[in-house]
């Protein structure tokens, strides 16, 4: 097929333009005049300059093809409060499936998020069919995505094949934004380390890549899938890091939620600076469990053990000199 791909450049999406071109694929990627392309310049790929916020350009770039992967959102904490959320996210992904329709109907795969599935106060595992509970308010990210996830049903139930894929927390080398590599590498560099009584899914970012690339060739019209890891405590994320670099025994500190957050948000609203951003911390309170044997049975998706995943990304921090050698 000849696949065109928003997001491309990215963390994940460096990865599924990696992996479409090694399985045969011809990859078209959007980009801005400004993007830095460097992670998949190695790899051949046609070059289309345009914008999610553009569907003229869009369809221009669809020109041809046969498929869609719609990666392209805000990735960094401190644009979640910023009017781009909207603009790119929710109005962005609009964009993105009316040009799909325009351009015959192509198969699309939007890349969501396991935020948009749910968040829990206490360990429950969800799947596709849990309701959304969250504040869309509080919780800006989760709540923009399941916006653009209901986008998504309504241009599926008009006829579009549009497959929505919900990858949990994602980890990898060459994270250089440092978006999940950031917690392993403050466990690694802080004294003491600072847990929260929370949970989340740790998944490899080229397993996650090879599952967005199933649900293209395999999903269903219509359909949601979950792209799951294990299942694991913020302590034992922090315990598996501290191991991987050596460093097993540091001291790690866990206060209760309701001081940290109450501490975290009266210094926001004194507008004093915070040690972490506080929308940070609404995340990492809750628990996003979740089970992929959904995406297992119907796509073929798999992902490694949680330590060698840690494994790889402590191992990058410490080559490139942002993580001390034990």
């Amino acid at each position: 097929m000849r696949v065109f791909v928003t997001g491309g450049n990215g963390f994940i999406g460096s990865r599924v333009v990696r992996q479409l071109h090694a399985a045969g694929h011809t990859v078209r990627c959007l980009v801005r005049e400004t993007s830095k392309t460097h992670r998949i310049d190695g790899v051949p790929f046609e070059r289309h300059i345009g914008d999610v916020r553009d569907v003229d350009s869009l369809v221009a770039g669809m020109q041809d093809c046969d498929g869609v992967i719609h990666l392209a959102s805000i990735s960094s904490w401190d644009q979640i409060r910023s009017p781009i959320m909207r603009t790119v996210v929710i109005d962005g992904t609009r964009h993105v499936l009316e040009a799909a329709k325009r351009s015959g109907g192509l198969r699309t795969v939007f890349v969501s998020t396991c935020a948009a599935i749910n968040g829990t106060p206490r360990p429950e595992l969800m799947n596709e069919e849990t309701p959304f509970t969250l504040d869309p308010k509080t919780y800006i990210y989760a709540g923009a995505k399941h916006e653009a996830e209901a986008i998504c049903a309504e241009f599926a139930a008009d006829g579009l094949p549009v497959i929505t894929v919900n990858p949990c927390e994602v980890y990898g080398p060459e994270d250089e934004d440092l978006i999940t590599a950031s917690y392993l590498l403050d466990a690694l560099k802080d004294w003491p380390v600072m847990s929260l009584h929370g949970g989340t899914a740790v998944a490899h970012v080229e397993d996650i890549a090879g599952g967005i690339i199933a649900a293209l060739e395999r999903g269903r019209g219509g359909e949601r899938y979950i792209l799951g890891g294990e299942n694991l405590h913020v302590r034992d994320v922090m315990e598996r890091t501290l191991k991987a670099g050596g460093q097993e025994g540091k001291f790690i500190l866990q206060l209760p939620n309701s001081l940290i957050k109450g501490v975290i948000k009266t210094l926001a609203a004194l507008r004093l600076p915070t040690p972490v951003i506080p929308d940070l911390v609404d995340y990492g309170t809750l628990f996003w469990f979740v089970d992929c044997s959904k995406a297992e049975a119907e796509l073929g998706y798999t992902h490694r053990p949680a330590d060698e995943t840690i494994q790889d990304v402590v191992d990058w921090l410490i080559a490139e000199g942002l993580a001390p050698r034990a």
